[in-house]
C-alpha cells in the first residue's frame, strides 16, 4: 500500500498549490504592486472552471488513460507556470492585470481543474476498498499541505520572491510531478481503458450506480451548517466549520485577537491535519465508514450545542473570557475539538465517496467522482445567500444556534443510507 500512497501524496500536494497561491501568496503580491482591493478580490474569479469539471470529466472516461491525462495536465501546467514567470503582473500606470496574465491564470486554473479530476479517477481506480480509508487521508492531509506551502509558506521569503523566481520555481514542481505520475510503477499497474468503455453516457447511468442518489445528498449538506457561518463571519481558519463563526463572536466577548489568530490559524491547520489522520487510521483498522461519519457527527453536534451554550451564558453579567478563566479554557478546546472532527468527518466523507465512485463501472469513474466531488463543494458555497439573511434577521448568537439544528440534517440522513456504502 506504502507504494500507492507515497505518489498520491506528492502528487495531491501539488494539487494544492494553485489555491493557496491564489488564495494567500497571489493577492499579496497584487496588493504590494498597487492594484486596488476590488481589483485583487476579482482573482477570486478564476476558480471557475473547478465548477465545471463535469464538462471535461466525460473525456477523461473516453479518452485515453487517467494516468496519461494525469501527467499531460500537470506538466501543462508546469508550462503555464513558465509563461507567467516571462510575463510582468503589472505595467505601471496600469489599473489592473494585462489580459495576457489574466488569461495565463484562468489557464492555470482550468489545468489544475483537469489534473483534479485525473488524479482523483486514478485514486478511485487504484486504491483497494480497504486502502481508501488511508488514501483520503493522505488526499486531505497533503492537499492541506500544499495549499499551507504556496499560501503561507512561501510568504516566508518576501521581498526576496520576485514573480518569476515564484513561478519559475512552480513550474519545475509541477514537471517532477508529471515525471512521478508518468514513472511511478503503482500507477503504471493501472489498465489502459477498453474501447467497449469508451461510450457515451448519461445522468442516468450516473444515478443508477448504487448509493449514488443518497452519496449526492449527503455531501450537498453535511457542511451545510459550517459553510454558512464560514461565510457570515468571514473569519479564515483552517477547517470549515460553525467554528469559523465562533472566533469571531469569542473577539466580540473581549478574547484576545492574537491567541485567537494562534488557535484558530495554526491550531486549526493542526488539529485538522489530526483529525484526517485518526480518521484514516480507524478506516485502515476495518471501522465503517458509516458509523463512523454518524459517531464523528453526533459528537460535532455536541460541539456545537456547547458552544451555542456558552455564547448566550456570555451575554449574561459577570461572564468573562479573562486569562486563566475557565471559560477561556473551554472556549479554546471547543475550537479545537470542532477543527479536529471536521477533518475527521471530510476524511470520512470522502472515502464514502470513492467508495461510491468504484461502484460505478471504469469507463463512468472519472465523471462520476467528479459529480459528487462538485456538489460536495456547491454544498460549502451556495449557503451564502441563506447565511446573509440570516444574520441580518437574527442576530450573531440566534444565528449560531440555527446553524446547529441545521448541523442535526445529516445525522438524520445517515439512517437512510443504502448498505451498499458500508
Amino acid at each position: 500500500m506504502r507504494a500507492k500512497l507515497l505518489p498520491l501524496a506528492g502528487l495531491y500536494l501539488v494539487q494544492g498549490l494553485p489555491y493557496g497561491l491564489q488564495s494567500g501568496l497571489l493577492p499579496l503580491l497584487m496588493r504590494a504592486r498597487g492594484l486596488s482591493l476590488a481589483r485583487v478580490g476579482l482573482i477570486k474569479g478564476l476558480y471557475a472552471p473547478w465548477l465545471f469539471k463535469l464538462a471535461w470529466a466525460p473525456l477523461l472516461d473516453r479518452r485515453g488513460s487517467p494516468r496519461a491525462w494525469l501527467a499531460l495536465s500537470t506538466a501543462a501546467l508546469g508550462l503555464v507556470c513558465a509563461l507567467l514567470a516571462a510575463m510582468p503582473p503589472a505595467v505601471s500606470g496600469q489599473a489592473g492585470l494585462p489580459a495576457t496574465v489574466v488569461g495565463l491564470l484562468l489557464l492555470l486554473n482550468l489545468g489544475a481543474a483537469v489534473q483534479d479530476v485525473a488524479l482523483d479517477t486514478v485514486a478511485v481506480q487504484l486504491l483497494e476498498p480497504a486502502e481508501l480509508g488511508p488514501g483520503n487521508t493522505v488526499q486531505v492531509v497533503a492537499y492541506k499541505l500544499g495549499s499551507a506551502l504556496a499560501g503561507g509558506g512561501l510568504l516566508a521569503l518576501l521581498p526576496s520572491l520576485t514573480w518569476p523566481l515564484l513561478f519559475l520555481l512552480l513550474a519545475a514542481t509541477y514537471w517532477l510531478a508529471a515525471a512521478l505520475a508518468w514513472a511511478a510503477a503503482a500507477l503504471q499497474q493501472l489498465p489502459w481503458p477498453q474501447p467497449s468503455e469508451h461510450t457515451p453516457r448519461h445522468l442516468q447511468d450516473l444515478l443508477a450506480v448504487p448509493g449514488t442518489l443518497w452519496t449526492a445528498g449527503f455531501v450537498l449538506t453535511y457542511k451545510l451548517a459550517p459553510a454558512t457561518a464560514l461565510w457570515v463571519a468571514q473569519f479564515p481558519a483552517g477547517e470549515q466549520g460553525a467554528g469559523s463563526l465562533f472566533p469571531l463572536l469569542l473577539l466580540d466577548h473581549g478574547a484576545s485577537a492574537s491567541e485567537l489568530g494562534l488557535w484558530s490559524g495554526l491550531g486549526a491547520v493542526a488539529c485538522s491535519i489530526a483529525g484526517s489522520s485518526l480518521g484514516g487510521a480507524l478506516l485502515a483498522r476495518h471501522w465503517q465508514p458509516l458509523p463512523l461519519l454518524r459517531s464523528a457527527l453526533q459528537l460535532r453536534l455536541g460541539g456545537l450545542a456547547c458552544q451555542t451554550a456558552l455564547l448566550f451564558h456570555l451575554d449574561t453579567p459577570g461572564a468573562s473570557l479573562g486569562p486563566g478563566t475557565m471559560l477561556r479554557g473551554a472556549a479554546l478546546l471547543s475550537l479545537c475539538l470542532q477543527h479536529f472532527l471536521g477533518g475527521l468527518v471530510t476524511t470520512t466523507t470522502f472515502t464514502v465517496m470513492m467508495h461510491c465512485s468504484q461502484l460505478a463501472p471504469r469507463g463512468l469513474q472519472a465523471t462520476h467522482y467528479s459529480l459528487l466531488a462538485t456538489l460536495e463543494l456547491l454544498g460549502k458555497l451556495l449557503p451564502g445567500t441563506l447565511a446573509g439573511v440570516l444574520a441580518d434577521g437574527l442576530g450573531p448568537n440566534p444565528c449560531f444556534g440555527v446553524f446547529l439544528v441545521l448541523s442535526a440534517l445529516p445525522l438524520l440522513e445517515l439512517y437512510l443510507a443504502t448498505s451498499t456504502l458500508g
